[in-house]
């Protein structure tokens, strides 16, 4: 089964938390399953920093890449197609589809480049709530989110409680913590000490390659554990036998990492990796909204929290602080801790240990 991506073109200007607005905005999605009758059967997910709008089945343009939640969505899946109707969507300021820094300005006919308005997680959800009504969706059955996805979707609890029935969060936090944001600004150091950067104004044949793979290889050791890169790599060298002495590539993790970064530079966009990733690090909810505690005063959704024990990215103890508020409020709360070696990644690796606890919680009747 082939998936096909469709675009919508906002009527009307998108109005910024920041204070400043975007013009003829493009929102990138795909659709999975059917909407009932009451268009209340619709299922939003919402995805991670380098994410994007294909959640599953096989590529339109190449059958050899599936979705990157393949295993979780589809017929009889954690997120069932046979009942859902599911949503994905490229988040503004993004490269990959949706509006963002590698777009054109209809002002300047030129590429936005460092132009682009500084975007935030609320920015994102309200663009989404424009596709939701484009598509006539009178009730979403359940926004679900993993990491920067997870954000999004407490985000929609918050901002539109009535409109969200029940709620997922996976492996995420009410903010980045200090530890977070500090490994995200290393990589945005990086792209904008590159030589090609040219304060965001580089062009397609020179990029700045090397600063964005080495952003790409700091997140993604966040993406793992000490547990799995020891399975994995250990000490091992890399078609060696014994030590070079030199400043060579020679063992397994570098040479890892090294293929991480070159693979990601071919993808993705440098100034869009800056801007999700200042998007991430201006996610506060206790700063939003004065406290956590009236952050989540708002939500009427059915809440479903899971965590990751080897996940030090956003460790338990931040999805904790969540579900212990919204009990302390007598909200509908109900939290998992996700026994995984894989840490923060576990959640596109080991899909059925979610699955399991995903799917019933979408499909339970209402008491």
């Amino acid at each position: 089964m082939k998936s096909k991506t469709y675009k919508l073109k906002l009527d009307n200007e998108l109005l910024l938390e920041s204070g400043e607005s975007l013009s003829d905005v493009q929102i990138a999605y795909q659709t999975y399953g059917v909407l009932n009758e009451n268009a209340d059967n619709a299922i939003l997910v919402c995805h991670a920093l380098s994410g994007d709008a294909h959640l599953a089945f096989e590529h339109e343009k190449d059958k050899t890449k599936s979705g990157w939640w393949n295993n979780m969505v589809g017929p009889g899946k954690g997120i069932d197609t046979n009942k859902f109707f599911v949503i994905c969507s490229n988040t503004i300021g993004s490269c990959l589809g949706s509006t963002g820094p590698q777009s054109i300005n209809p002002k300047t006919d030129k590429e936005y480049g460092l132009s682009f308005p500084i975007i935030t997680i609320k920015d994102m959800v309200n663009a989404q709530k424009k596709l939701c009504e484009h598509l006539n969706i009178s009730q979403l059955h359940a926004v679900i989110g993993p990491s920067m996805g997870g954000m999004q979707a407490i985000q929609w609890a918050i901002e539109y409680p009535s409109y969200v029935k029940r709620c997922t969060l996976v492996a995420t936090a009410s903010k980045l913590s200090p530890q977070s944001m500090a490994f995200a600004a290393v990589g945005r150091h990086s792209i904008k000490t590159d030589i090609n950067w040219n304060q965001g104004n580089y062009e397609k044949e020179n990029l700045p390659e090397t600063g964005l793979g080495i952003a790409r290889m700091i997140g993604h050791i966040t993406y793992l554990s000490e547990e799995s890169i020891t399975r994995k790599f250990g000490r091992k060298l890399q078609e060696k036998k014994d030590y070079e002495y030199s400043f060579d590539t020679e063992f397994q993790i570098e040479s890892y990492l090294q293929y991480q970064g070159k693979k990601f530079v071919k993808r993705f966009d440098a100034n869009s990796y800056l801007y999700l990733s200042k998007a991430l690090s201006y996610f506060d909810l206790d700063k939003s909204y004065g406290s956590l505690e009236k952050a989540l005063k708002k939500i009427k959704s059915e809440t479903l929290i899971i965590s990751i024990t080897s996940d030090w990215l956003y460790p338990t103890e931040q999805s904790k602080e969540i579900a212990h508020m919204l009990m302390k409020q007598n909200k509908r709360v109900s939290f998992c801790e996700v026994d995984s070696p894989y840490g923060h990644d576990s959640f596109l690796i080991e899909v059925e240990k979610f699955s399991k606890v995903i799917k019933p919680f979408l499909e339970k009747v209402n008491d």
